[in-house]
């Protein structure tokens, strides 16, 4: 039947629709949409429960995560202390994220410009394994130069890429996602050791070289912190004795040994009375400078809860920490001026 004018109009007008709707999705300058990159491992996902190693080696460094019950992760280097349970998260969800965007050089003397040569002591290439408990790969990549694409490019649109090989393989790859991995165990390890809120502190008693000066909280609902005793005492430093109620207050550590390896010789202690049937003792100890701190606390569940965290560790905090949690009459005296 032939075609009347009708007819080509509607079927001109639904040539340009679909010609608009080719041209969308096509791109910039009707380049066709770029196919999805294929995961780098594609049945990890359903493979993770039973991770129980990570392995990380770069350069002279090395990392070792360990699980334990669930999803508690921990660190050999560090006598097993807990990992930060976020960034192991991380990582793994990543690897099983990651995909293999562009083939790159398969050249062995070519991998080196990529940061791919063969892990060692003097490249910057960096070994990750994930192992099953029998110590079997469940994942396993070279990882070389990384970099953040904050915009689009020849290369696809903004975000985290690497070039990566398999151990044992000279294919290199173009992989798209984020690497969140490195060496060093001080960076995954948990540094929140207490976070109690400085309103909390009812009383505090610190001893330094045998002597003991004792701290009360004012009443009301915006009471400070007074120095109580011995009542002699010349008058405080309000900043000082600030600081002395904030010593549980986002305490983090810098690094962390079991207790019976704690260096140093004792150094003072303090006694934190707080709100809910709450106390929390502190002994430091001194070395060369840094400041040791063992805690424990008594009372009911919430003292429970800490002393499973902190019994058996010895932390390094700042040694601003010292006057805070072992305060003495020469800590906390008025400054001049």
């Amino acid at each position: 039947m032939p075609l009347n004018r009708r007819h080509l109009t509607v079927l001109g007008g639904a040539a340009v629709v679909a010609a608009g709707a080719a041209a969308l999705l096509a791109g910039p300058e009707g380049t066709p949409p770029r196919p999805e990159a294929p995961l780098a491992f594609p049945a990890l996902s359903g493979r993770l429960a039973a991770a129980q190693r990570v392995e990380v080696r770069q350069g002279p460094g090395s990392l070792t995560l360990q699980r334990g019950t669930g999803d508690v992760w921990a660190l050999p280097q560090k006598a097993g202390y807990p990992a930060r349970a976020d960034r192991v998260r991380a990582l793994l969800v990543a690897l099983t994220e990651l995909r293999l965007a562009e083939p790159r050089t398969a050249d062995p003397e070519a991998l080196a410009r990529l940061g791919l040569d063969e892990p060692g002591l003097n490249t910057p290439a960096l070994l990750l394994r994930v192992l099953d408990g029998a110590g079997a790969p469940l994942a396993e990549l070279v990882v070389g130069r990384r970099r953040v694409r904050t915009i689009g490019g020849p290369e696809g649109p903004g975000g985290e890429t690497a070039y990566v090989r398999r151990p044992g393989e000279n294919q290199s790859w173009l992989a798209e996602g984020s690497l969140p991995v490195d060496a060093d165990p001080a960076l995954w390890i948990e540094r929140e050791i207490a976070n109690i809120p400085e309103e909390r502190v009812r009383r505090v008693s610190g001893t330094r070289d045998g002597r003991t000066v004792e701290l009360q909280r004012e009443e009301g609902p915006d009471g400070r912190l007074r120095l109580a005793a011995p009542a002699n005492a010349p008058p405080a430093d309000e900043v000082s004795l600030d600081e002395v109620g904030r010593a549980l207050e986002g305490l983090t550590l810098v690094d962390v040994r079991t207790e019976a390896e704690a260096p140093g010789e004792a150094a003072g202690e303090g006694r934190f009375t707080l709100t809910d049937n709450l106390s929390v003792t502190a002994r430091l100890r001194q070395e060369n400078g840094n400041v040791w701190l063992l805690l424990s606390a008594t009372g009911d569940e919430e003292a429970a809860r800490l002393n499973a965290r902190w019994r058996g560790w010895a932390y390094q905090v700042g040694a601003w920490k010292l006057p805070a949690f072992a305060p003495s009459l020469d800590t906390l005296k008025k400054r001049e001026g």
